[in-house]
């Protein structure tokens, strides 16, 4: 081999690694995150949920690409596909979850009775005697009545109770039968109700629960987003964009309609 052509060869790999290099340099990171592909508002295949959007905000703060994995919030999904490491993060997690570490709350929200304008009973509590004994809709989670059932068949309206989809196409007809007068009332989580409840302002008003714990029961939380134990980094990262993007937030929470205060107001 010639001198010269050893020369030559030796530029065009130093070249190459140079180029590699800047290449390596400029790759765009990814953060994965599960996503349910049918639970609107909250999230969807088409990323036109609220927590979508929020997601992706949050992931560009970082100079990052978000990349959803589409799996069904269903039991034993973190078991399932989180915990096995199929993705990074995982939006609207309640505060206070075992197994996960948690970013600070981005958004609190509370169940809500759902009633008929028109008949003017601002019902916040489970224990209010208006609300005798008319029908009572509430969602069904994981084939189970969410957590108002508990009080509400403590204080002698469990014969009242009707179930309603959480999930799917029909998760806004809890709210659409109160206001066509299929039920009486409901008591719905409240971004969900905010949003299906929108459009039916004129008929419908929405009461936060409260107390906002009774029993031990919360009916408020504070949501936040999970990262894996280990991922301490991301965490912080995520943190962070929260915090520089709070009224970027709240700007997409009052979009979608949704029924939220911002966890420092609560003291949080």
């Amino acid at each position: 081999m010639s001198l010269l052509f050893r020369s030559a060869l030796i530029r065009s790999v130093l070249l190459l690694c140079a180029a590699c290099t800047i290449l390596s340099a400029h790759a765009e990171r990814t953060v994965r995150v599960c996503a349910d592909p049918d639970n609107f508002p909250f999230s969807s295949q088409q990323r036109s949920g609220f927590d979508n959007r929020i997601a992706e905000l949050l992931i560009h703060d970082l100079h990052a690409k978000p990349v959803f994995v589409w799996a069904r919030a269903r039991r034993g999904f973190l078991r399932e596909r989180f915990n096995k490491g199929e993705c990074d993060v995982l939006m609207g997690v309640p505060e206070g979850m075992r197994r996960l570490r948690e970013t600070k709350p981005y958004y609190r929200s509370s169940y809500v009775f759902v009633t008929r304008r028109q008949e003017h009973l601002r019902i916040t509590s489970f224990s209010d005697p208006a609300i005798g004994r008319q029908r009572i809709g509430l969602q069904i989670l994981e084939e189970d009545f969410s957590p108002p059932s508990l009080p509400l068949i403590r204080y002698g309206h469990a014969a009242q109770l009707v179930g309603f989809e959480s999930f799917g196409s029909r998760a806004g007809d809890i709210v659409k039968a109160v206001a066509d007068k299929r039920i009486g009332m409901a008591v719905v989580w409240g971004p969900l109700a905010g949003y299906y409840a929108a459009p039916l302002h004129e008929q419908l008003v929405l009461e936060p629960v409260s107390p906002q714990v009774e029993a031990g029961i919360p009916f408020a939380y504070n949501m936040t987003i999970a990262t894996h134990p280990h991922n301490e980094a991301l965490a912080k990262e995520l943190n962070a964009a929260i915090e520089r993007n709070q009224a970027k937030i709240a700007a997409i929470l009052r979009s979608y309609h949704v029924v939220f205060k911002q966890p420092h107001q609560e003291g949080l």
